[in-house]
């Protein structure tokens, strides 16, 4: 029979761990549809749930990580787990697969982190997440030049083809610059309602999603009652650009801010 090991979803301070979260986490499932609760230590609460080993181990996960479908459904349970008690009170996300093999090994990190994961929660206090993209959009249907025109005067079709391809790339260039100018226009507008940004890669392959090329996948962090106001100045951007396409996601629980470097002792997806 496979030994559990502990699946780590974010750290909390202990005297946030209320009864009222305990009764929470009972009703909610994790990750391998196991149930979830708190480990406490040092005045912090980590928040786990046990997983087999056989499944979870630093061998079997490098299988895993293989298979897109099991990789989401781990992604999903985490973020349930996370928003559930990210409703309740200000916590520090920990990256996908953070393992340890026993409740001990969890004590022991909240104990040697204690004062790395304090300051974290201090500055993530009344702080969510918003996440702003930016796409150029390609040019409307009918814009490609066919692969043959009928000359025009005193030219021919293979210069007036060219031509027509000399205007499609001006137009996508064209399009290109607009987009990277929203992306500074957007920047200045919600930066001074934001305390931190962070860029991500650009969204590409299976990644990306809707139209357009990805330009820019910006995180910031924002004070939980500035949202509507953050939403509306990204969106009145979209309104005065052409060929653009800016979508906000939030609030979320700030991943992008909190996760903290793995230790050697714990096993887990990059």
């Amino acid at each position: 029979m496979s030994a559990d090991m502990r699946y780590s979803y974010a750290v909390t301070r202990a005297d946030a761990a209320s009864d009222a979260l305990d009764e929470e986490l009972r009703r909610i499932r994790g990750v391998a549809d196991t149930p979830v609760r708190l480990v406490r230590a040092h005045g912090l609460a980590a928040v786990v749930s046990p997983v087999p080993e056989r499944d979870f181990d630093e061998r079997a996960l490098k299988a895993r990580l293989e298979d897109l479908d099991w990789l989401e459904s781990v992604a999903r349970a985490h973020h349930a787990v996370v928003e559930a008690v990210f409703a309740r009170t200000a916590l520090l996300p920990l990256r996908l697969a953070t393992l340890h093999r026993d409740d001990d090994r969890v004590r022991d990190m909240l104990t040697r982190r204690a004062e790395e994961f304090g300051a974290l929660l201090d500055r993530l206090a009344g702080q969510v997440e918003w996440g702003v993209k930016v796409y150029a959009l390609p040019p409307p249907p009918g814009s490609p030049v066919p692969a043959t025109t009928t000359a025009s005067a005193g030219g021919s079709p293979g210069r007036d083809y060219l031509r027509g391809r000399q205007r499609q790339r001006r137009s996508g260039e064209d399009a290109w610059r607009a987009a990277h100018e929203a992306v500074l226009r957007v920047d200045a507008e919600v930066r001074p309602l934001a305390v931190d940004r962070v860029q991500h890669r650009l969204q590409e392959g299976e990644l990306a999603v809707g139209p357009g090329r990805n330009v820019s996948n910006d995180a910031y962090l924002v004070p939980r009652g500035s949202g509507d106001d953050f939403r509306a100045r990204a969106e009145g951007v979209a309104r005065s650009f052409d060929g653009i396409r800016v979508e906000v996601t939030g609030p979320w629980a700030p991943y992008s801010f909190a996760a903290p470097e793995r230790t050697d002792e714990e096993v887990g997806a990059p």
